[in-house]
C-alpha cells in the first residue's frame, strides 16, 4: 500500500497546487498526462517558454500535439525552448511526489514496497534495481517514491536522453529531470554523487533493460559493474531490490535498434499500441496501468580490499545470477497463486 506522509511539507509559493476539474480529467485522459507534468512546474516555476492553454487543449485531439509543436515553435521565434540551469531541489521533489504522483498512483498504479524488515537505515548507497518496460520510467518513479515516503531522499541515475534530447526538451520543461534529482548517467556524475554521500537509485542493466522488449521479460540483462567499483572504493554499501510488474508498463513491444540508434533514442518500442501514441505523442509519459511490487533484499557490501575490473565485473554478474533466481521464485509464486 502506498504511505503518505504530509507533514513538513515545504511549498516554495504561498499555496501548493490544487487539482482542479481539468487537471482530475487530464488524469483520467492518458493523453492529458504529459500536460500535469508541465502544469505543475509551471506553477512553482516562471517558463515563459512552455506550453500553454491553447496547446495543452490541442494534445487532447488525435494529431493535435503536432499542431501545438508548430504554434508553440513559432511562438517562440522558430527556436527550442530555453535551458535552464536549475539545481536539484529537494522541496519541489516533495511537492511534485504529493501532488502529482500520489494522485496518479492512487487511480493508477497500485504499488507495494515489501519485505520492509530488510530497508536499512537511512544513509548513503547505491539502490540497485531491475529496470524493464520500455516507457517512461515508471518503475524508477514509484520506488523512489515508496522510498520518500520512508523519509528517504533518492536521486536515480538518469538516461542523458532525458537531460539532453531534443525532442524531450519539447516535451517536459528543460531542467526538469535536473530539479526532480536525476543524476546523469555518466560514470564522473554517478562517483561525484556517491562522494556526495547521496542516496543513488541505478540500474545496473542500463539501457539494455528497458531495451530488451517483451521476448526476454524477466529476464536479466547483463550487470555494468561500474557501481561494484564505486560501491568498494567509497564504502558505499549496496542495496539490491527487485520489481515485479515493470514488464507489463508497456506490453508486447519489440526495439526497432537501428531507428532507435538513428534517432538517438534510448529506445523506440514497436507494439500494438504504437498507433495510438502516433496519434497522441503527449502520451510518451503515459503507461499501462499494472501493479508494481517491490521486494527488498538484503544489503549487500563490497569488501574493502581493492578489486580490479574482472572480478569487479563477475561479482556484478553473481549479484545478476542472485536477483535472477528471486525474480525467478517470486513470479513462480505469483503464477501459483493465481491457479
Amino acid at each position: 500500500m502506498i504511505n503518505q506522509n504530509s507533514e513538513n511539507r515545504y511549498y516554495p509559493q504561498s499555496e501548493g497546487y490544487t487539482f482542479s476539474w481539468f487537471d482530475r480529467f487530464c488524469l483520467w485522459y492518458p493523453p492529458g498526462w504529459l500536460i500535469l507534468f508541465n502544469r505543475h512546474w509551471q506553477h512553482y516555476h516562471d517558463d515563459p517558454d512552455g506550453w500553454n492553454w491553447l496547446e495543452y487543449c490541442l494534445f487532447l485531439i488525435p494529431g493535435g500535439f503536432y499542431l501545438a509543436l508548430l504554434i508553440r515553435w513559432l511562438r517562440l521565434g522558430l527556436r527550442s525552448p530555453q535551458t535552464q540551469t536549475d539545481e536539484f531541489n529537494p522541496n519541489y521533489q516533495q511537492c511534485w511526489r504529493d501532488e502529482v504522483l500520489t494522485p496518479i498512483f492512487n487511480y493508477h498504479f497500485p504499488i507495494e514496497l515489501q519485505q520492509i524488515e530488510n530497508l536499512p537505515p537511512n544513509e548513503p548507497m547505491i539502490v540497485a534495481m531491475n529496470h524493464a518496460g520500455m516507457c517512461f520510467p515508471w518503475d524508477f518513479v514509484s520506488l523512489g517514491y515508496l522510498l520518500s515516503t520512508q523519509g528517504w531522499v533518492v536521486q536515480p541515475l538518469t538516461g542523458v536522453a532525458l537531460f539532453d534530447h531534443p525532442w524531450v526538451k519539447w516535451w517536459l520543461p528543460p531542467g526538469w529531470s535536473k530539479v526532480l534529482g536525476g543524476v546523469r548517467a555518466e560514470l564522473d556524475d554517478f562517483e561525484t554523487a556517491i562522494k556526495e554521500r547521496k542516496i543513488i537509485l541505478y540500474a545496473p542493466e542500463g539501457l539494455r533493460g528497458p531495451r530488451k522488449g517483451w521476448r526476454k521479460r524477466y529476464q536479466l540483462e547483463k550487470f555494468n559493474s561500474s557501481f561494484i567499483q564505486l560501491s568498494q572504493r567509497h564504502q558505499v554499501p549496496i542495496l539490491p531490490i527487485i520489481c515485479i510488474g515493470s514488464e507489463n508498463l508497456h506490453p508486447w513491444t519489440v526495439n526497432l535498434d537501428k531507428l532507435q540508434r538513428l534517432l538517438q533514442l534510448p529506445f523506440l518500442p514497436l507494439s500494438p499500441l504504437m498507433p495510438i501514441f502516433l496519434l497522441f505523442p503527449s502520451m510518451g509519459v503515459w503507461a499501462m496501468k499494472t501493479r508494481l511490487r517491490y521486494f527488498i533484499q538484503s544489503l549487500y557490501q563490497v569488501e574493502e580490499e581493492k578489486t580490479g575490473r574482472t572480478l569487479s565485473y563477475q561479482k556484478a554478474q553473481q549479484l545478476r545470477e542472485k536477483l535472477q533466481c528471486e525474480i525467478n521464485r517470486r513470479r513462480n509464486v505469483s503464477q501459483s497463486a493465481i491457479h
